[in-house]
């Protein structure tokens, strides 16, 4: 018998290209879209539905959006209540794709979960374990929202353009006609309305949402800011102070509604430390390991040092970093294979 896939499906070109691969290889798949946040997915919801009928597969609604605000929602703003940045895709690939859908899958006799996410899978019989590696197409790897995952989460997942491009993704699209083939890409947090995440943020929390100074580094104030969590570190732009230099936000103090503003110099660091480690090669790396890491998601990799302490680990950078900032997360790599990272603590001047 076909081995059994649930494709998870946004309706975009992504995830539709994936599940029509995955039926030209000769799995039995079917299609599912979740719910996460309100009916605005109502669109998403219908595109995935036609491209599943055109594929001749069944497609399947899942409503996550109680358990979405409780495990993604609800962090995302304690987070930026905390004065750090989150990124919620982390967390929601971890607990709802490959948590909540994966567990819902296997309830119903499905084998893998796949999904549109440009990363590679490999089983390594050395280490026996599952390896996480860089996309072929290295300006559309996703492999940094996916370190969090566990060996049990890898075993299951398939990622079927982790060996193609975002061309040839777009190519294939129109080749097999799907009905989705000229749809936009979605670059945006899918909870976040048209107003961004500030009018998100102070619609559900207008109490932290308040105005406060905008100090430097000396404690002098030079302005007043919106509300601490409208802000970010390395942030330059919608400042509003009169400086003959650039100013860039330095760091958020939220116990005295503060933020902090200095020079570019100011702003370099020569390393973080970082909480919530998640290990993919090994259950525990060597104490000192000499790699590359991300600090963001589109940042480029910078070459460093490994220092395991209790609860999480340093990371010592060659050449000092910009933007190093709490709340994101921090992303380990040897060439092309995912070793592992955490969650951004703090910098380390």
């Amino acid at each position: 018998m076909a081995t059994r896939v649930l494709a998870a499906m946004s309706g975009g070109v992504d995830s539709s290209v994936a599940a029509a691969l995955l039926v030209e290889r000769g799995f039995a798949v079917e299609g599912v879209t979740f719910r996460t946040w309100s009916d605005v997915q109502d669109g998403a919801v219908a595109d995935a539905q036609k491209v599943c009928r055109y594929l001749g597969i069944t497609h399947h609604v899942l409503d996550l959006r109680d358990i979405f605000e409780v495990k993604v929602i609800d962090p995302f703003c304690r987070e930026y209540l905390a004065g750090c940045t989150p990124n919620p895709c982390v967390v929601c690939n971890r607990e709802i794709k490959f948590g909540v859908l994966l567990a819902w899958a296997r309830e119903r006799g499905f084998e893998l979960v796949a999904t549109g996410h440009y990363a590679r899978v490999r089983w390594d019989p050395l280490r026996r374990r599952y390896l996480l590696l860089r996309a072929v197409d290295r300006d559309k790897d996703q492999s940094y929202v996916l370190y969090r995952l566990t060996q049990a989460q890898l075993a299951r997942c398939l990622f079927p353009l982790g060996d193609v491009t975002k061309r040839q993704v777009r190519r294939l699209a129109s080749t097999l006609e799907l009905p989705v083939a000229t749809k936009r890409e979605s670059q945006e947090v899918c909870f976040i309305p048209e107003g961004g995440y500030r009018s998100f943020l102070a619609e559900r929390h207008p109490e932290a949402c308040r105005p406060g100074p905008i100090l430097d580094s000396s404690g002098r104030v030079l302005g007043t800011h919106e509300g601490f969590p409208f802000y970010t570190v390395g942030q330059r732009r919608g400042l509003r102070i009169a400086s003959r230099q650039r100013l860039y936000v330095l760091r958020l103090e939220p116990e005295r509604n503060a933020v902090v503003v200095g020079s570019r110099e100011e702003l370099g660091v020569r390393g973080l430390r970082a909480d919530q480690p998640n290990w993919i090669p090994f259950e525990h790396p060597p104490a000192r390991l000499e790699l590359e890491a991300r600090i963001r998601y589109r940042a480029r990799p910078a070459e460093g040092l490994l220092v395991l302490n209790e609860g999480g680990f340093q990371f010592f950078f060659r050449r000092e970093q910009l933007g190093v900032t709490p709340g994101q997360s921090v992303v380990l790599y040897s060439g092309s294979l995912v070793v592992g990272g955490g969650r951004i603590a703090a910098a380390l001047t």
